[in-house]
């Protein structure tokens, strides 16, 4: 099994890398990092995106610039860590969510319009962390689910979340051991 690990947790000491590391100890499998921090990520420009499409069209992907979305789409198994910022990630996942959105690689279309994935992940988890509560997760967890299930076919996602973690009186290593429960019961 090959996990794909994408941790866009900037901060060293991240209570949310914890809990993916946590989440990847009980996985069975090789696990691959994709340190977003340390990855050289670009906005894309009107030229990467010509040349990424011409890339496809001639079935070179083994160029760097499709490197990222084939290493997604050839993972078994793919595991985000992204602590919950301003209502969703931080902009270094959109970054690479837009370096691995490749009609070709990640997904295509069908003659109607529709999308249909070609990544082979039966599964993902998104662990994420949040200081306050998470009132809406849709621009957060909900954003990567619905790409995860519309566009790359993996059908099978999971959301583990510790919140209100810098509450005033909060028991962090408690909220942090209820997440980790999280994870043993979504794994048995």
């Amino acid at each position: 099994m090959n996990i794909l690990f994408v941790n866009a947790c900037p901060r060293q000491n991240s209570r949310t890398q914890l809990l993916a590391k946590y989440l990847l100890s009980k996985l069975k499998g090789t696990v691959h990092e994709r340190n977003l921090a340390t990855t050289e990520l670009l906005p894309l420009t009107e030229e990467t995106i010509a040349l990424r499409e011409t890339l496809v069209r001639q079935g070179d992907f083994d160029h760097s610039l499709l490197a990222l979305a084939k290493e997604f789409a050839d993972a078994d198994s793919i595991v985000i860590a992204a602590p919950f910022w301003d209502l969703s990630f931080p902009a270094l996942l959109k970054l690479y969510i837009e370096h691995i959105n490749i009609v070709g690689v990640t997904f295509a279309y069908h003659a109607d319009g529709k999308p249909y994935g070609l990544c082979q992940a039966k599964k993902l988890y998104y662990v994420t962390t949040a200081g306050g509560p998470i009132i809406n997760d849709v621009y957060g967890y909900g954003y990567v689910q619905a790409l995860a299930q519309n566009f790359y076919a993996i059908a099978d996602t999971y959301c583990v979340k510790a919140e209100n973690l810098d509450v005033d009186g909060a028991n962090v290593e408690e909220i942090l051991s209820h997440a980790k429960h999280d994870i043993d019961t979504l794994l048995n």
